[in-house]
């Protein structure tokens, strides 16, 4: 039986467990602390404390940021927030993004949240930015994410090696990407078109 929605994730992207919607003023202080948690940095980039200041401007450029899409994930019944996932580095002509994601806390990691919306900014991606590929990083030894990130679509396709030194010790770099669903047979049963010979013009070498 699914959960009953909360008004927010009514209007929001879901599926039976989670949902991915916009920031809510009430967020603030949780996506700050996750910000600053160094424990749940060494999982996924280099810490680097954030203050408040700092914060404060990157949250009010969260929505004028045309190469950035950033969604709130909640539970579908209930208004909290358990982390945040974004796209960035959004591109119209590649069509292509990166895509980030953190679940808040520790308790909330290893359910099955972040493979759920992952699997839901990749179809919005597909269907609502019309996006063509979406690749990510990951620490080799993140071995839990990895595994959600192949469960919502996603394939190695290479390693960085030593690319990342994280709490005193160097690390490999996975490199991941989804493409479209369908893209590669298109690709495939698309005619090859025959290069025009040169026509000569009289009076040109």
């Amino acid at each position: 039986m699914n959960a009953p929605l909360s008004p927010l994730s009514a209007v929001s992207l879901h599926d039976s467990q989670i949902a991915i919607g916009p920031f809510m003023p009430e967020d603030a202080a949780s996506l700050f602390l996750w910000m600053n948690d160094i424990d749940a940095a060494n999982l996924d980039l280099a810490f680097r404390p954030i203050d408040w200041t700092a914060f404060q401007a990157w949250l009010a450029d969260v929505g004028r940021n045309h190469t950035r899409v950033m969604f709130a994930i909640r539970k579908v019944s209930h208004p909290q927030i358990l982390g945040y996932l974004a796209l960035t580095n959004i591109h119209a002509v590649h069509r292509s993004a990166e895509l980030g994601i953190r679940i808040g806390a520790t308790v909330d990691r290893g359910k099955g949240y972040g493979q759920a919306a992952v699997a839901l900014a990749l179809k919005y991606a597909w269907q609502n930015l019309n996006l063509h590929r979406v690749q990510l990083t990951v620490f080799a030894h993140n071995v839990r994410a990895i595994g959600s990130y192949r469960a919502a679509g996603f394939e190695e396709e290479g390693r960085l090696t030593h690319a990342a030194f994280i709490d005193g010790q160097w690390v490999d770099v996975i490199i991941m990407g989804a493409l479209r669903p369908g893209a590669l047979e298109a690709v495939a049963h698309t005619p090859v078109v025959a290069e025009h010979p040169r026509v000569a013009f009289a009076g040109r070498a």
